[in-house]
């Protein structure tokens, strides 16, 4: 294929020319043979310099140290040039300080954007103004974020002093103090090292965050008097009422805590004792119907029973019928009378539902132990007197009709029993009804 390409391309594949070998200009370092064998510094100690004529050694300072010498610096030229400028301070001849000065009111932290029709707006609700001087620099022409506002009457000043502080003019909240270059002796603004709080009292350790009027700390080695000493008392009954205030929003808050765990706690109570009270019901359902189910057992062998002697007792006639009990033909009895064996009313079976129906009565309160009571005694009286009933019938019935077959001669004192034991333990031979159903007719 390369056969077909003009000779200009192959020229570009064809091979250059070998590289020319030239002679090595010096010998490599392993081939090289030093003359003179190494050496420690032993011979040249002698031409050291004696360490009694070397000069002392020179410390470099290091970076904090140089930071901190010139904090130093930088305080100290601050304090010539305040010692300067309080030498030369003097309010009472300030040409700017004009007016009453126990009518001036101070305003600091202005929002620099607020202008002096503003402030006049928000502060001429507790008095008429007379003047409002707002304090710019004299370098950029911008304002410095506090003025001086001279109200007609003392009491509006005062007004102001009280009510003002803290209130919030575009977007800021203003501090608000009494003039007091000019009302308090050995004041000093906060250019010459003075002024109210905390914020610029040296380094981090002394310095706190956040000041006010009411931090008065800077100042408590100046002996003077105080421009106010009545707004000072009301300045203490303030702060007394907003710490009242807040104690009672704690404790109104701990009271809404308790009472939402009591409704809480009320709930999770109410929600047990309904199901405490569906599982009772439950029970006595439960129980109603195994009462009711032995009730029907009993009747049934009951009848049972008394078809059993009736067959029995027909094929001998009437004068037969005394002489099983002569003869020992009798229903065996299992026990001393009043008891019919382990069915019977008094028999274990009873016994154990007498325990548990005991056992669920201890867990009641006092009004169901109460009513189970009253219905216990009514039932005790019902079948006192159905026994009593019974007894005068069989009386009456033995004594005059002679050799009348009813069927219970038989029987003799426990057909009696066994005609109680038909009604079960409430006495009810169908419970389901809720109904008192008295023994079929024979």
């Amino acid at each position: 294929m390369t056969q077909f390409l003009p000779p200009n391309l192959l020229a570009l594949f064809a091979p250059r020319d070998p590289i020319p070998y030239l002679p090595p200009l010096e010998k490599l370092p392993h081939e090289k043979h030093h003359n003179q064998p190494y050496c420690g510094i032993a011979p040249y100690i002698r031409e050291f310099e004696d360490p009694r004529d070397a000069p002392p050694p020179t410390r470099a300072e290091t970076r904090e140290e140089r930071m901190e010498r010139k904090r130093r610096e930088k305080i100290e030229r601050r304090q010539q040039e305040v010692e300067t400028e309080l030498k030369m301070w003097d309010p009472h001849n300030d040409p700017n300080a004009q007016g009453d000065a126990f009518k001036t009111l101070f305003v600091a932290r202005v929002n620099y954007d607020t202008t002096e029709s503003k402030l006049r707006r928000e502060f001429e609700v507790y008095g008429p103004i007379k003047r409002i001087h707002m304090v710019y620099s004299k370098r950029s022409g911008k304002p410095r974020g506090y003025a001086f506002i001279e109200y007609e009457h003392e009491r509006d000043m005062h007004s102001a002093y009280k009510h003002a502080d803290g209130k919030k003019i575009d977007g800021r909240r203003v501090l608000v103090d009494v003039e007091r270059g000019r009302t308090v002796k050995g004041w000093r603004p906060r250019r010459l090292g003075g002024g109210l709080g905390g914020t610029r009292r040296g380094g981090a350790d002394v310095n706190i965050r956040h000041s006010g009027r009411d931090d008065t700390s800077r100042y408590d080695e100046r002996p003077g008097p105080s421009p106010l000493p009545h707004r000072d008392r009301d300045r203490d009954r303030e702060r007394e009422r907003r710490e009242r205030s807040r104690e009672r929003d704690k404790e109104r808050e701990r009271r809404r805590s308790r009472s939402r765990d009591r409704r809480r706690r009320s709930r999770s109570r109410d929600k047990d004792e309904r199901r405490r009270s569906r599982e009772r019901s439950k029970d006595k359902d439960r129980e109603r119907k195994r009462r009711s189910s032995r009730s029907r057992e009993r009747a049934r062998r009951e009848r049972e029973r008394k078809e059993e002697l009736r067959g029995g007792g027909g094929g001998g006639g009437g004068g037969d019928m005394a002489e099983p009990s002569e003869a020992g033909d009798a229903p065996p009895d299992d026990g001393p009378p009043g008891e019919l064996g382990p069915d019977g009313p008094d028999g274990p079976e009873e016994k154990g539902r007498d325990r548990d129906r005991e056992r669920r009565r201890s867990h009641r309160s006092e009004r169901e132990r109460r009513r189970d009571r009253e219905r216990d005694r009514e039932r005790e009286h019902k079948r006192g007197e159905r026994g009593g009933e019974r007894g005068r019938d069989e009386a009456r019935g033995g004594g005059g009709g002679g050799g009348q077959d009813n069927g219970l001669e038989g029987l003799g004192g426990d057909g009696r029993d066994l005609y109680l034991e038909s009604e079960g333990g409430d006495g009810y031979l169908a419970p389901e009804n809720g109904y008192l159903m008295e023994a079929a007719p024979e």
